[in-house]
């Protein structure tokens, strides 16, 4: 790993994003001064004096806004509709990728590789309370899988016992020191070779169940396309966990909205629920240490924090073709406290960043470089909201309404009320109210700049595993 380059991604996101908010203040300082309010006093039902300033912002300072905005989505979009154009048609430097659709459907021409079969691998440590309900919701599928295997990890609880159980086969690891990556390395090490190119590979988290249809709708989708590499599965929130646990559920109610209307391009291959071929995973293991980072023979880069979102990369990489449909439901854990929800976020935001460094500035790449400095300038302009709004108040001695800001108030409202409309009321609820859900995005901001700063000053990043609790505990800690 080039340690330079590693520490570089974070000191460019922090750079990049500093020069979109110089863009925005040089604007702010070539347009005219503003001009003092006038605000209008008025009684409301002859008891209520309440003072209003009819006075629109400044159009220059809102049209230099505006225009960095859409300059980076453009940048976004176009580069991604690229990459997956040459994806898709025919071109020297695409045909040279392993995975990439015109070099699969090349390769298999005229040859049967039969019916499309499931292996579904379970990596769990520790966890005889959770592994239960997703085993039940394996064998309720309407297209069972052809074999479940949980890949017992070092567990020291009765997690081999309860699978066994249940009459699903365990593969126990032996010495393995690093950690999920580390088990289903092992796991696909012994389990790869006996797999045809129509066979496939599900790994799944053993704290989720996947919806009724999840697996019928990836075997469907494998037989009706041949160079497509992955299926993978849109994730939403368990029910519990009081407010903190409605604040993530609508996060992941917005996640499973933009895929849908991306038509299941999805960002990352969720550790939650995805299948894969096994040639794809055969592919990956076969260029690592030469074409894409990692050991060689290893599926999973075991120095990557987010495993997830390693391999996305890896098998985008080599050019492969993957989707969300959104048929493939499941539900996953949330966090049941702030410490546990830091702990998550700031390792995602860590291994995105490592991640990056890892691979560098590529076409397949750039999508991801986009999203962390959209993230930084989203961080920015937030806190930059917050201080504003904090000095006006501190700066009057009045209150005055805006009558446009209260407007553009209240259409955020309702945009952050529909995004999360398929919730419930509750849902719809902590939505309408914007403040709690932006104290919830301040956090997860922090723990962004965490990440950012942590990376970009060379400190090392640690993984904890969450222990579940027993049943009985569980419900304590919900309610």
């Amino acid at each position: 790993m080039n340690r330079f380059f590693q520490r570089s991604v974070g000191l460019a996101v922090i750079v990049v994003v500093l020069l979109a908010a110089g863009l925005l203040v040089w604007g702010i300082l070539v347009t005219d001064p503003p001009t003092l309010w006038h605000p209008v006093q008025v009684t409301l039902a002859g008891i209520w004096q309440v003072m209003y300033s009819g006075d629109l912002p400044n159009l220059g300072v809102m049209a230099v806004a505006l225009g960095a905005a859409l300059l980076l989505v453009l940048f976004v979009v176009i580069s991604e509709r690229v990459v997956a154009s040459r994806y898709r048609k025919a071109g020297a430097e695409v045909t040279k990728l392993t995975l990439a659709p015109r070099t699969v459907m090349e390769r298999t021409r005229g040859v049967f590789a039969g019916d499309v079969t499931v292996t579904v691998l379970i990596p769990a440590h520790n966890e005889e309370t959770s592994i239960p309900a997703t085993l039940v919701s394996l064998m309720q599928q309407t297209s069972p899988p052809n074999r479940i295997l949980v890949v017992a990890d070092n567990c020291t609880d009765r997690t081999v016992e309860v699978a066994k159980a249940h009459g699903v086969d365990v593969f126990e690891t032996v010495g393995n020191t690093h950690k999920k990556g580390g088990a289903l390395n092992q796991a696909l090490a012994d389990l790869l070779p006996t797999l045809g190119d129509n066979d496939t590979v599900m790994v799944m988290d053993a704290d989720s169940q996947i919806g009724d249809d999840f697996l019928a709708e990836a075997v469907r989708r494998f037989t009706a396309d041949r160079a497509l590499m992955a299926v993978g599965g849109l994730f939403e929130g368990e029910d519990g966990h009081g407010l903190l646990g409605q604040f993530q559920r609508n996060e992941y109610i917005r996640y499973q909205r933009e895929i849908r209307r991306r038509q299941g391009r999805v960002f990352v291959l969720t550790g939650t629920a995805s299948v894969f071929r096994a040639s794809a995973l055969r592919a990956v293991a076969a260029a690592r240490g030469s074409e894409i980072p990692g050991t060689p023979g290893d599926v999973y880069d075991t120095f990557a924090l987010t495993e997830d979102n390693e391999l996305t990369i890896a098998l985008k990489s080599l050019g492969a073709l993957t989707i969300s449909p959104s048929a493939c439901t499941v539900v996953t854990e949330l966090m049941p406290t702030w410490k546990m929800l830091w702990a998550q976020r700031l390792r995602w935001q860590r291994g995105a960043l490592e991640n990056l460094g890892e691979y560098g500035l590529t076409p397949q790449t750039l999508r991801y470089w986009a999203q962390q400095i959209s993230i930084g300038y989203g961080v920015l302009a937030l806190f930059s909201y917050f201080a504003l709004m904090i000095l006006m108040l501190l700066a009057m001695d009045t209150w005055v309404w805006f009558p446009f800001w209260l407007g553009v108030g209240i259409l955020f409202s309702i945009e952050r009320m529909i995004t999360a409309w398929k919730g419930g009321w509750r849902a719809r609820l902590v939505a309408a109210l914007v403040f709690p859900e932006l104290v919830y995005d301040c956090f997860l901001n922090l723990a962004f700049l965490r990440g950012v700063f942590e990376i970009a000053f060379g400190r090392s990043a640690t993984w904890k595993h969450v222990e579940h609790a027993s049943p009985a505990t569980a419900k304590e800690v919900a309610s």
